[in-house]
């Protein structure tokens, strides 16, 4: 089984270093310095109550220099996927499955959804189909990425928590592809169940994403103190409430209440979101998978969505002033 990770940051070097200590075959497409280094020295990874391990990795900007795969792991954030789909097609097969690690609503969300918006493509997370037509959706197995990893300097992962990699097919199936790759990373010591409803953890965390990251990078709060603070825990609330009005429509089942979530937002403590992080670090912003999707998923089940809009609104202006959107 040949494995390609596209996009080897922080959890895409996590999951690679685990693989390759478990023996996998496995190689990575990386970038500027974190590539230099695993080129020059290997991955090193830092885990808790661990010594730290350096890997031999293959490793490459081309993926031309790697040819196909069996499966392709795509980690990187959802804005930097459309313009690579062009240099990812080496790395395809006629068989090559394409795993879907990426925050937020993906862009192959309705195929295989059954029901009036089966097969419907969404702007907001692909403008121009740019993935629906390079990568073809029969490719896609869906994956809700779980751990909490850095890239603490260049070629060495920092694993802070978590090991769970659940994946799903989009029409809930149990796939032979699903199952290996499931056994996989189980024998790299990862959890990765197979889920009939993946849509389902989808949303959940897309819950969270959606209204703390925007409030967080507007108010530079930590997580402990937006999500008790009452004015923004109010307007999380807000915005959690409308996303659940949409994805019960969608046939989402939500196994938790609103007000455990933000409780469990809180108790992760002074964390301060992604989308902050990529403010203060100039980088573009997460925005369009994250919030302006969940918007555009409103206006197919018309569903209003006024505090989705107005944060939206503001936390766009606020990253074109810093030019990161």
């Amino acid at each position: 089984m040949k494995i390609c990770i596209f996009g080897a940051g922080a959890i895409g070097g996590y999951m690679a270093a685990k693989l390759v200590q478990a023996g996998a075959d496995v190689s990575i497409v990386a970038r500027g310095p974190h590539l230099a280094a695993m080129q020059d020295k290997g991955l090193t990874l830092i885990e808790e109550g661990h010594d730290p391990v350096t890997l031999p990795v293959r490793a490459s900007a081309n993926a031309a220099d790697l040819g196909p795969q069996d499966y392709v792991i795509l980690t990187l954030k959802a804005h930097s996927v459309p313009p690579v789909v062009g240099a990812m097609q080496p790395l395809f097969g006629p068989a090559t499955t394409l795993v879907h690690g990426v925050n937020g609503v993906p862009w192959w969300y309705f195929h295989k959804h059954g029901g009036p918006l089966d097969g419907t493509r969404l702007a907001s997370v692909d403008p121009g189909d740019v993935q629906w037509n390079g990568f073809g959706p029969d490719r896609v197995l869906g994956c809700v990425v779980y751990p909490a990893a850095e890239v603490s300097e260049p070629g060495t992962i920092h694993h802070i928590e978590g090991n769970r990699f659940s994946l799903g097919e989009p029409d809930g199936s149990k796939s032979d592809r699903a199952t290996a790759l499931s056994q996989a990373l189980q024998a790299a010591g990862l959890k990765a169940p197979v889920r009939p409803r993946l849509r389902d953890e989808i949303w959940i965390k897309l819950w969270g994403n959606l209204s703390f990251n925007p409030i967080s990078a507007l108010t530079h709060a930590t997580l402990d103190v937006l999500c008790t603070d009452p004015g923004t825990r109010d307007v999380a609330r807000h915005m959690m409430i409308e996303a659940q009005t949409i994805a019960e429509k969608l046939g989402i089942t939500f196994p938790i209440d609103v007000e455990r979530r933000i409780d469990g937002g809180a108790a992760v403590g002074a964390h301060r979101t992604s989308m902050l992080q990529d403010l203060t670090a100039n980088r573009p912003m997460e925005i369009d998978a994250l919030v302006r999707a969940v918007q555009e998923l409103g206006s197919l089940t018309d569903t209003p969505t006024p505090t989705v809009d107005t944060v939206l609104a503001l936390v766009t202006l606020r990253a074109r002033v810093a030019g990161l959107y």
